[in-house]
């Protein structure tokens, strides 16, 4: 007995040795990795080891979510299968790239390299733009893929040649939008979604209420998805020397079906392999058909810019700053994370650029779906303070809509993309009531006290009363009403004007600029423009982005904490993510909500 617990305690004793010592390792490898990482990220933003060689071309891909600011995770970009950082960069990144390669006599070109790409259509827009200055300057872009989504050959139609793989192909179809719709789901489920809502066209509460689209919901989405796709094909048709009706034809009759087809129809100049495509760039560059291309990718070439900009400009930083603040994702209060604008974050950085005397203009770049009514008053009242002490100019991105107008609204001027969706002037309320599930389904009874009348009124397992309901139909109608006098007063404009163009409807930046609900057609840089003229600063200035940026340890320790499970989805589920998110937002909503009922892509 005693030689057993001798070994025992023996085993016992090396067991622990060994865990402690993975521990340990593990530990070190940890730490180890995130130093790599960190060290990648410092390296990133000095713009070591970085030389832009004369007679170079820029390669651009654009395979990667495209945001309007790139995070400082150092995660974020962090491949774990390879150990390596990926390329990506954030929208004014690359617009601010492109502008310094247009000045820049190293770059004699532009190589658009192109697969896929997942951002909105007033992003494409300003990304197209930038590359049309790039060539103001006399400098060439060529693009090559093997397959055109619509969105990469709306970008790739600027080139000088549009060169296509001959095996490849270029859709060509038009655009679509597709709802999902849970009414029958519901019902099986025994759950009732009880809606309380203002604006015919408020149709975000619509799939939990109805099989298919309103009238008055078909008409706006059609409304947008024309005022897009003429666009789009206006400016491809321009481009292309191409009619849109010869555009339209083909897509109606889904003629591009191969490669050729695209070439004979004028979509592409020729059918290159990757081969031809460098033998393409040599010539253009003037080299030799053995020389190696000297060509820079834009990740590197910005390090480089960077790197250039530490060195030179020292001494010319202004003390004249311009704010530019970025306010993304669904509206909420409390504290930003993940793709959520929190309330108290946006305020406290739209606060502290009121109170800096160093920041002569703001300009808030708002791309959101709305969300909470009461996060977006919060940060609305933020916007009217800062107005009354220095410019305030909105920049609308992909999306500034809903609780996204609402904090919009009272800035001095907002300009906005032609693709932009913004309006949904507009409130609801959802009460789901899951009596039936608990009851008929699972076979849970619930009972209840209460001191007063309606102490009860927000829980979810019971139907609402009539009296009830007009409870909450006084609540949103309040909200409502606040809503549009808000707008009114920002726009200069009569509550009845607002509610003639509100009711929850959405508009395309285009269309919104006719009725007044916008100032301006343009991107994020004509608003710091506008700022700057507002401003009285001329080019005497310095642009400090906000919230200001949390460390990078901190960081890393809330992507383990719980921000893994959305990179984790993303995997699996691919393009397919953004229908489990609104599933799992929907038991996020709280309160009464200003929201959009959808989003818009172009792929």
């Amino acid at each position: 007995m005693k030689q057993f617990f001798k070994f025992m305690f023996a085993s016992m004793l090396g067991t622990f040795i060994t865990i402690m010592l993975a521990s340990i390792l593990s530990m070190v490898i940890f730490f180890g990795m995130i130093g790599s990482i960190i060290s990648s990220s410092d390296e990133m933003s000095s713009g070591k080891k970085v030389k832009v060689e004369p007679n170079s071309v820029l390669h651009i891909k654009l395979d990667y979510p495209i945001q309007d600011r790139k995070s400082d995770n150092p995660f974020e970009n962090f491949d774990f299968n390879t150990f390596q950082g990926k390329e990506s960069m954030g929208l004014s990144n690359i617009i601010n790239t492109l502008k310094h390669a247009k000045e820049d006599d190293r770059i004699k070109g532009i190589y658009l390299d192109l697969s896929t790409i997942q951002t909105g259509m007033a992003s494409l827009e300003e990304i197209r733009n930038a590359l049309l200055d790039f060539k103001s300057s006399g400098k060439w872009i060529i693009s090559y893929s093997e397959l055109y989504t619509q969105g990469t050959y709306y970008i790739a139609s600027v080139s000088d040649k549009v060169y296509l793989n001959p095996a490849g192909m270029v859709e060509h179809r038009g655009l679509a939008s597709e709802l999902m719709f849970f009414k029958k789901a519901l019902e099986k489920l025994d759950v009732e979604m009880q809606i309380i809502r203002h604006g015919k066209f408020k149709s975000a509460v619509e799939p939990f209420m109805l099989e298919k689209m309103s009238d008055a919901n078909r008409e706006q989405y059609q409304l947008i998805l024309n005022t897009a796709w003429n666009s789009i094909m206006g400016k491809v048709a321009k481009s292309r020397n191409l009619s849109m009706e010869k555009l339209n034809e083909l897509a109606d009759n889904m003629t591009i079906q191969d490669a050729k087809i695209a070439q004979t129809e004028g979509l592409v100049d020729e059918l290159f392999y990757k081969d031809q495509v460098l033998a393409d760039l040599r010539k253009r560059l003037g080299e030799e058909e053995d020389d190696d291309i000297n060509s820079i990718t834009l990740g590197k070439y910005r390090k480089s810019t960077l790197k250039s900009k530490k060195e030179h400009k020292k001494e010319e930083k202004s003390k004249n700053q311009i704010a530019v603040i970025y306010a993304s994702g669904s509206i909420e209060s409390g504290e930003s994370k993940n793709d959520v604008m929190g309330s108290e974050t946006i305020s406290q950085a739209i606060r502290e650029a009121r109170l800096d005397d160093n920041i002569k203009a703001i300009v808030l770049r708002v791309n959101s779906p709305g969300g909470s009514a009461l996060a977006s008053d919060v940060m609305w009242r933020e916007v009217v303070l800062a107005k009354e002490v220095k410019p305030v100019i909105v920049s609308m991105g992909d999306v500034a809509a809903s609780g996204g107008y609402y904090i919009s609204c009272a800035a001095h001027k907002i300009v906005a993309d032609e693709k932009t969706i913004t309006g949904s002037i507009g409130v609801f309320g959802v009460v789901p009531n899951a009596q039936g599930l608990m009851e008929n389904k699972l076979g849970i009874t619930l009972d209840r006290v209460k001191t007063n009348k309606h102490a009860d009124i927000m829980t979810v397992f019971k139907p609402l009363s009539g009296e009830e309901r007009d409870i909450i139909q006084m609540g949103v109608e309040k909200i409502y009403d606040d809503f549009i006098s808000k707008v009114a007063e920002g726009r200069g404009m009569t509550k009845e004007q607002v509610d003639s163009i509100g009711q929850g409807r959405v508009w395309m930046g285009a269309d919104a600029l006719k009725i007044g609900l916008v100032d301006e057609i343009g991107g994020l840089e004509r608003a710091i423009e506008i700022a700057s003229e507002d401003a009285k600063l001329g080019d005497d200035y310095t642009l400090v982005g906000f919230p200001k940026r949390k460390d990078p340890l901190a960081e890393i320790m809330m992507e383990l904490s719980g921000e893994a499970e959305a990179r984790i989805m993303t995997k699996v589920l691919g393009q397919d993510y953004k229908y489990y998110q609104k599933l799992q937002n929907i038991g996020n909503y709280s309160g009464v909500m200003a929201r959009m009922p959808f989003d818009l892509e172009i792929h």
